[in-house]
């Protein structure tokens, strides 16, 4: 009974400094972390703090050996904490990759461990060390154009952080490039919400609208750009591009002009102006529209065009007057075989320019120049 008794005794004895040597190892682990913190605050190289981190994960590595200590929540949320430290720090990829991992792995565990959050701290931190891993890995494959890989990173990046533009916008391209508009058009949003200014944001977004034939939307959204990017050259052009689309013409000339009055030397600008006139038969602006854009690019082929066409509508109308006006229809017919004719310089293969050429050398009965243009239109 005796030896029996002392053997009890002896092995309770064992299991007690057992348990004490596990605890120890979570007492190291601790003070790793504290050390770590103060290595951060104080500058230190993160070669020290590696080294610091290095102990303390050897400690939770042994805590884990343990039936006790290996399901206590603080082992590993410990271990999830310097686990993240080194995947954010490690220059080995493959070394840092496998600590990002186990930082995830270990953080799961310490969330399902901890019913009552007393390591609320420590599961915060690592939680925004992997959330900072998962951006850089996600800017990464999307440089790769590993867009799939990028858009799942950085979309979480994106909740962790929905206040922060950059990652919002980064996650929309993501997303994008695997056509998913549906939720670049919401990370794009997230974005716009949040402040954002930049013109690539609206101009995305008003895509997606149109593609989704949400014309009214889409044109809203390019006003709220423009109204925080005031004549922005790329804005006001899909702008008034989009109006012309929907025929909205008369929003698409005010736009213009307000355009005009700041930024006199877009010759883009001047040409849609002359164009939305020009269909509304006012033939006379039209011409000085088309003028301004041409003493911006002499070689504008298509002001030349629109020009020799107001040209030839001028023409037309003076030989509808009551009484014909012969010296004006010959002056018209003149400058628009002029226009016409260095647009056939620029562009020779433009079906449309040489028959309107053929047309006005009929009128002129220069029979010769009709003939050498047939040859080159079967040419084309």
């Amino acid at each position: 009974m005796k030896i029996k008794s002392q053997i009890v005794v002896a092995s309770l004895l064992f299991i007690s400094i057992e348990s004490l040597g596990q605890t120890s190892q979570i007492k190291i682990a601790q003070n790793a972390v504290g050390k770590l913190q103060v290595a951060i605050a104080s500058g230190l190289d993160k070669n020290k703090q590696l080294n610091i981190i290095g102990e303390g994960i050897k400690a939770t590595e042994s805590a884990l050996t343990d039936r006790k200590t290996k399901n206590w929540p603080e082992t590993w949320a410990i271990r999830s904490y310097l686990s993240s430290y080194v995947a954010l720090l490690d220059d080995n990829d493959s070394n840092a990759d496998k600590y990002y991992q186990t930082a995830i792995e270990t953080l799961d565990q310490a969330k399902k461990l901890d019913k009552y959050q007393s390591n609320g701290a420590l599961v915060d931190a690592a939680s925004y060390n992997i959330i900072i891993k998962k951006q850089e890995k996600g800017n990464k494959a999307y440089q790769g154009g590993e867009y799939l890989n990028a858009f799942t990173l950085l979309k979480e990046v994106s909740d962790f952080f929905p206040k922060d533009t950059t990652i919002a916008v980064n996650a929309a391209l993501s997303a994008q490039n695997i056509n998913d508009y549906t939720t670049a058009l919401a990370l794009f949003k997230r974005a716009k919400d949040n402040g954002i200014t930049n013109p690539a944001v609206f101009q995305a977004m008003a895509g997606i609208y149109s593609s989704k034939f949400e014309q009214e939307t889409a044109i809203k959204t390019l006003e709220e750009g423009i109204k925080v990017n005031p004549y922005n050259m790329f804005l006001n052009n899909n702008y008034i591009n989009l109006l012309l689309d929907n025929e909205k013409y008369d929003r698409a000339t005010q736009a213009i002009e307000k355009t005009l009055s700041v930024e006199k030397k877009n010759k883009l600008l001047y040409f849609l102006y002359g164009y939305l006139y020009q269909v509304n038969l006012n033939n006379s602006t039209a011409e000085l529209a088309y003028k301004k854009a041409l003493a911006l690019d002499q070689n504008y082929f298509d002001a030349l065009y629109q020009l020799g066409l107001v040209y030839l509508n001028l023409a037309n109308d003076a030989l509808k007057l009551e009484k014909k006006d012969i010296s004006g229809f010959g002056a018209y017919i003149n400058r628009a075989e002029y226009a016409l004719l260095q647009a056939h310089e620029i562009n020779p293969n433009d079906k449309q320019t040489t028959q309107l050429l053929i047309d006005i050398y009929t009128r002129k009965n220069k029979l010769d120049k009709v003939q050498d243009l047939r040859k080159k239109l079967l040419e084309f």
